[in-house]
């Protein structure tokens, strides 16, 4: 494909993602074909010759549109917000046209320095520690994976020059909570710890948070026992609840015993931008490392995850590689972030943030922060005056977490009867909800029952989309 060629491609290509954007409300919002129905519509063989672009275009209303559940939708409230603004969306249309390779600075020094900035003005807006400094990974669970490493070398002074885990004398344990993202026990395995090294804290049984009183008897068990505790995953906005683990509390226990203090903030990170609710990570200068998602509730296109840390030469001292073929005259004198993850060569994935920063504006960020707070507040108030509905934890953030309760199954006073009628009630009810195709929303097991969690955020979410999906769940849940 030439330059016109691209040119002329390119303008049919954004007239149809703006018009997908404008006609997905009229979409049903969960997908509704089965498995292997958009395999089969596709051709057993790649094309020989040339097809035409708007065989593309066709194809991707015919085949890919209704393969996908519309996390773009305003009426999507399952997992967690997934937005991608079309001011990020220009950014990654950028990063892909520009087709820059970023391996080392001299590869493209625009790449490093621009995402330096970037992160560098998100740390600011997030109240971060002004001596931290970010890279910008693909997930979190990725991010969570390099804390661990960290964690490990700085425990055993860089064992990996050495004999590894391998040549240690006393087991490694690292402390979570039940509620903690999957990635983190995927975490602890990849970085060498073992499953049986993963130490499970108590949390509070309304909250969900971490017992910092728990943490400090299972770190003193373990030093008895003569393992070597090296790090802790505090857990802001766990993914069922949007629990908040007390890191202020947590900090001195782990300080006490050298262990590394990773602060998982994934999709409750882009709170932080709002200043009234910087407390969810009181205590941060005590920590290490923290994440948070950009392409969750703040709006950047997936994948973009940002990581910090307290002392940068420490990452890149473990995740260092030096082939020769990438020695530069500049080494030493800036910032190569091929030593700052995994990867060797990485995306410009700086430029979706800086197209949404200077395309939407961080007011108008914090504002539909701030709305879907609110709106998430004005649904719990609303569940928690409904006869036979309760709200079964805090409402920390922008998710709900609910229950419809009929009274043959659950007693006034919150036990429940009849467990195994109540999952089956709640799981139906979910399932009519979300192939009427007019909302989408999760269940997830809570304190071995169901629950239902509704994540407000999706761009486009408005109070009356709220207002909707409570009149959608009443109607279905008490009709059943």
């Amino acid at each position: 494909m030439k330059p016109e060629e691209f040119r002329t491609a390119a303008h049919a290509l954004v007239d149809w993602i703006a018009d997908y954007r404008e006609r997905i409300p009229d979409l049903p919002v969960q997908s509704r074909v089965k498995p292997g129905d958009v395999a089969g519509m596709l051709p057993t063989s790649a094309p020989v010759a040339p097809e035409s672009f708007d065989a593309v275009l066709r194809d991707l209303d015919r085949v890919v549109v209704p393969g996908i559940t519309q996390v773009q939708h305003p009426s999507f409230f399952g997992w967690f917000p997934s937005n991608a603004t079309l001011s990020s969306v220009l950014g990654d249309f950028a990063t892909a046209g520009l087709g820059a390779l970023g391996i080392t600075w001299q590869s493209a020094p625009s790449l490093t320095e621009v995402e330096e900035v970037v992160v560098g003005w998100l740390r600011e807006l997030t109240g971060l520690p002004e001596s931290w400094r970010g890279v910008i990974q693909d997930t979190a669970s990725t991010a969570c994976l390099v804390a661990l490493l960290a964690a490990r070398e700085r425990a055993t002074d860089y064992s990996e020059t050495r004999g590894g885990l391998q040549a240690e004398p006393a087991p490694m344990t690292v402390y979570t909570t039940e509620y903690a993202h999957s990635s983190i026990p995927k975490a602890v395995a990849l970085a060498g710890f073992g499953a049986d090294n993963l130490r499970v804290v108590a949390t509070d049984p309304w909250t969900r948070a971490m017992l910092p009183e728990a943490l400090a008897e299972a770190v003193a068990a373990d030093v008895a026992d003569g393992r070597r505790p090296v790090a802790v995953v505090v857990n802001v906005g766990t993914t069922g609840t949007t629990a908040v683990d007390p890191l202020a509390e947590i900090v001195p226990i782990a300080r006490e015993h050298g262990m590394w203090v990773h602060v998982d903030a994934a999709m409750a990170g882009s709170a932080l931008l709002l200043p009234e609710m910087r407390g969810l990570v009181a205590g941060l200068d005590g920590a290490d490392s923290l994440t948070w998602n950009p392409h969750k509730w703040m709006g950047a296109v997936l994948d973009c995850s940002l990581m910090y840390v307290a002392d940068p030469q420490h990452l890149v001292r473990v995740m260092a590689t030096g082939p020769s073929y990438l020695r530069s005259a500049v080494d030493g004198e800036v910032t190569q972030f091929k030593d700052w993850g995994i990867p060797l060569g990485r995306r410009f994935r700086a430029l979706k943030l800086w197209f949404q920063l200077r395309l939407d504006g961080v007011e108008a960020i914090q504002a539909r922060l701030r709305r879907d707070l609110a709106n998430a507040r004005a649904l719990a108030e609303q569940v928690e005056a409904a006869e036979g509905w309760r709200v079964l934890a805090p409402v920390a953030l922008q998710t709900v977490v609910l229950r419809h309760e009929p009274r043959a199954w659950v007693a006034p006073d919150g036990d429940v009867l009849d467990g195994a009628a109540l999952d089956a009630h709640t799981l139906a009810w979910v399932d009519e909800v979300n192939s009427s195709g007019a909302a989408f929303i999760t269940p997830a097991k809570l304190d071995g029952r169901w629950s239902v969690r509704v994540s407000i955020g999706a761009e486009p979410t408005t109070s009356d989309d709220v207002a909707a999906l409570w009149h959608l769940l009443r109607t279905t849940a008490e009709r059943d």
